[in-house]
């Protein structure tokens, strides 16, 4: 679709590739949705889907956060002379999104405060986005495995221990997204590890999860500005 005028330009819109991939990734700062031209200029450039996606949510806020899903979306697909208006997005069973008229472009989103992020990818992938703040350590305890568990509670001071639980949660909510499985496999179906040196390791330990045994994932890691951590997982 061509357009008749350029859009606002969003300037926190981040791009990053991956070298060894060529995988993509992208994200957006919502609160310049704020504008409330920004916004409508960019909502009037989605798909009928985005929009009553946009406009069923309650919130001021999550409008935006939807909003920027689409905006990123587009943004992806401009990588391959799409559009996010012309592109039919489905759901496998258990709701990853996918483009059955293009099986070849993996993809996948994920948002936390007034963050959102994309990632693009050429094999199965999950990204996932967290703002930093208190951990949950009962929540941990009960849904993590426990040598993960002792890995957070085993750092030393609040601010290691919060940073300790997003950087677990955020690798496991990327892998989880990249097998598309969602919660239907239980996190503690699987461990990270951590080395010293940061290399992260999957372990599988329930039967549940022979299936992605013999899978071979690949974890990159970005922290913005300390508050923010988001992870990009592929999966082959």
């Amino acid at each position: 679709m061509r357009r008749e005028k350029p859009l606002p330009t969003l300037y926190s819109l981040r791009t990053r590739v991956c070298e060894e991939t060529g995988a993509v990734l992208y994200w957006l700062d919502t609160r310049e949705l704020e504008n409330e031209v920004y916004f409508s200029e960019y909502y009037k450039m989605m798909s009928h889907e985005r929009r009553r996606k946009v406009d069923s949510c309650l919130f001021v806020k999550d409008k935006r956060l939807s909003l920027g899903a689409g905006i990123l979306m587009d943004k992806g697909l401009s990588a391959y002379d799409l559009c996010e208006r012309e592109t039919a997005v489905s759901y496998r069973e258990n709701g990853k999104p996918y483009l059955p008229g293009y099986p070849h472009i993996h993809f996948n989103l994920s948002h936390s405060g007034s963050r959102v992020l994309a990632a693009f990818a050429g094999v199965e992938t999950g990204c996932d986005i967290e703002q930093v703040q208190q951990a949950d350590l009962a929540l941990a305890q009960r849904f993590f495995t426990r040598k993960e568990y002792d890995f957070i509670a085993g750092q030393q001071g609040s601010e290691q221990q919060n940073e300790a639980f997003f950087r677990l949660w955020t690798l496991k909510e990327s892998l989880l997204k990249a097998v598309g499985t969602g919660l239907s496999l239980s996190l503690d179906a699987f461990g990270i590890t951590i080395s010293p040196q940061g290399k992260i390791a999957v372990g599988w330990k329930r039967d549940g999860a022979e299936a992605f045994r013999c899978g071979h994932f690949t974890f990159r890691e970005w922290e913005m500005l300390f508050f923010w951590r988001h992870i990009w997982c592929w999966y082959a």
